[in-house]
C-alpha cells in the first residue's frame, strides 16, 4: 500500500509540473500579444496627432550683411599732386615747367596766327577797287587799315609800284620772307620743351634706378618693396615727360599747319598783287 501511495503521489507531482509548463508559454504569449496591441495603439495615436498638428512654418534665413564699400573719391588735381610728389619734386617740377612754358608759347602763337589769318581774295578786291578809284595812295590806305601779314606785304609792294616788274616782285618776296619769319617766332622754344621734357623724365628714371640699387646695397638683400619704390619713381618721371612731349607736339604740329596755310595765301596773294600793279602800269 505504501508503494502504491508513493506512486500516486509521484504521478500527481509530474502531472502538476507538466500543467505548469504548458500554462507558462500561454501566459507569455498573452503578455506579448497585449504589449503588441498597446504599441500599435500608441503608434496610431501618435500618427493621428502628427497629422492633426499644423506643419511648422519655414524660418527665413537672414541674408548675411554685405560689408559697406568705402569709395575714395579723389579729384584729378589731387592725383596729379600725388604723382608729382611720388615722382620726385625736383625733376617733376622741371617737367611741369616745360609743360607750362610750352603751352603758354603755343597758345600765344595760336592767337597770333588766328589774328593774322585774313581773307586774301577780299583784300585783293578792295585794293583793286581803291586803285581804280583813288590810285596807289588809296590802295595803300586800305592796306594800312587792314591787319595781317598779307596786308603788310601789299603795302610794301605798293610802295615800290613805280619800279620795274623785277623790283616789285623782289620787294614782295623779301617782305614775304620777313613776315614768314614773324609767323614762326617762338616755335624753336616749343620744340626745345618738346625735346627737354622726355629727357628730364629719362634722367629721373636713371636717378630712380640708382637710388633703388643704393637701397639694395644698404639693405644687403634684394627686397621687392625696395626695388619697387625706385622703379615706381623712375616710371612716373618717364611717363610724365612723355605726356608733356605728346601734348606740346600736338600743339606744335597744329601751329605748323596754320603757318603753312597762311604762307601759301601770302605767296598766292603776292603774285596776284604783282600782276595787278604791272597790269595797271601797262594800261596807263
Amino acid at each position: 500500500m505504501k508503494k502504491l501511495f508513493a506512486l500516486l503521489v509521484v504521478a500527481l507531482m509530474f502531472t502538476a509540473s507538466v500543467s505548469a509548463q504548458d500554462a507558462a508559454p500561454t501566459m507569455e504569449t498573452s503578455a506579448d500579444t497585449a504589449m503588441m496591441a498597446a504599441d500599435s495603439t500608441m503608434a496610431d495615436s501618435a500618427m493621428m496627432d502628427s497629422a492633426a498638428a499644423p506643419a511648422p512654418m519655414p524660418v527665413a534665413e537672414e541674408a548675411p550683411e554685405m560689408p559697406e564699400e568705402t569709395v575714395e573719391v579723389t579729384g584729378a588735381r589731387q592725383q596729379i599732386k600725388l604723382r608729382i610728389i611720388e615722382g620726385g619734386v625736383l625733376f617733376m617740377s622741371f617737367v611741369v615747367l616745360c609743360l607750362i612754358f610750352g603751352l603758354a608759347l603755343a597758345i600765344e602763337r595760336i592767337i597770333y596766327l588766328n589774328m593774322a589769318t585774313t581773307n586774301t581774295k577780299g583784300l585783293l578786291t578792295k585794293v583793286e577797287d581803291a586803285m581804280n578809284s583813288g590810285g596807289v595812295d588809296a590802295a595803300k590806305e586800305v592796306c594800312a587799315n587792314s591787319r595781317g601779314p598779307v596786308a603788310a606785304i601789299f603795302h610794301q609792294g605798293l610802295d615800290r609800284s613805280g619800279g620795274s616788274y623785277e623790283e616789285l616782285a623782289k620787294a614782295v618776296e623779301d617782305y614775304g620772307s620777313l613776315e614768314s619769319t614773324k609767323l614762326e617766332r617762338g616755335l624753336s622754344w616749343i620744340s626745345l620743351f618738346i625735346a627737354l621734357a622726355p629727357m628730364l623724365g629719362f634722367m629721373g628714371t636713371v636717378i630712380g634706378m640708382i637710388e633703388a640699387f643704393d637701397k639694395i646695397a644698404q639693405a644687403n638683400t634684394i627686397n621687392a618693396s625696395i626695388v619697387a619704390g625706385g622703379i615706381k619713381v623712375a616710371l612716373i618721371t618717364t611717363v610724365s615727360g612723355l605726356v608733356v612731349a605728346i601734348i606740346l607736339q600736338i600743339f606744335y604740329n597744329y601751329i605748323l599747319s596754320k603757318i603753312d596755310g597762311i604762307v601759301f595765301d601770302m605767296e598766292e596773294a603776292s603774285m596776284d598783287l604783282v600782276d595787278l600793279v604791272y597790269r595797271k602800269k601797262l594800261n596807263g
